[in-house]
């Protein structure tokens, strides 16, 4: 299985660029995709920007991995509390 994340494009130097993902920065290339700008979206998967996204879409995209991550650390202290693995 692969993730990608949405990242915020920070700056460009040729065919890389700056993104920013929850205050953290990383390298993306940008090789693949065209037309790309400082302020625009993408996806990232590893180390590769493979697609541009709205504005929208990112905030959404990342709205459900902070739902994902309040829901695992909620099984967690059930798993805590009960000592079995919830499934």
């Amino acid at each position: 299985m692969c993730l990608s994340i949405p990242a915020k494009v920070e700056s460009i130097d040729g065919n890389n660029a700056v993104v920013s993902v929850g205050g953290a920065q990383y390298n993306a290339s940008l090789q693949m995709i065209d037309d790309v700008n400082i302020g625009d979206y993408i996806l990232l998967h590893t180390g590769f920007a493979i697609q541009k996204l709205s504005k929208e879409d990112a905030a959404e995209t990342l709205k459900i991995f902070k739902e994902l991550e309040e829901f695992n650390r909620q099984l967690d202290e059930e798993e805590k509390i009960t000592g079995e693995r919830i499934v």
